[in-house]
């Protein structure tokens, strides 16, 4: 059965935007865990996806939301989540909403100060 790739990773997308990391109120796709989303011809999603640190100690909880949340999607048939390291998350990842919801929750931009910190300089947006 031939499956919609498009709309299926739209749908996806949207669940992940209702999958958050416990630890930051913001969620897995605007944080910049996911590395990389691929559907295939018969409705299997595989994602790679990191954490923001190596050693967190809610990994597979976080995981198992994330196959949760993406096997109730509709046209998914199986979901392969392959937890990576490399390379190391950093904000630079996030996407812009994530970026400004950070801010609001926070009182600062975070790719600035992540930056800033590394002697770089500001960051973009």
């Amino acid at each position: 059965m031939l499956v919609n790739k498009d709309e299926i990773r739209r749908r996806v997308i949207e669940a992940l935007k209702n999958t958050y990391d416990p630890e930051i109120p913001i969620n897995v796709w605007d944080l910049g865990l996911i590395y990389g989303l691929e559907i295939s011809d018969d409705g299997v999603v595989h994602i790679r996806m990191t954490l923001t640190t190596p050693g967190c100690p809610i990994a597979n909880m976080i995981v198992y939301c994330v196959v949760e949340a993406v096997q109730g999607v509709d046209g998914v048939r199986d979901v392969d989540v392959e937890l990576v390291f490399e390379p190391p998350w950093d904000p630079t990842r996030m996407t812009k909403d994530g970026r400004e919801k950070f801010k609001e929750i926070y009182g600062y931009d975070i790719v600035n100060e992540y930056l800033r910190q590394k002697g770089l300089g500001e960051g973009g947006g």
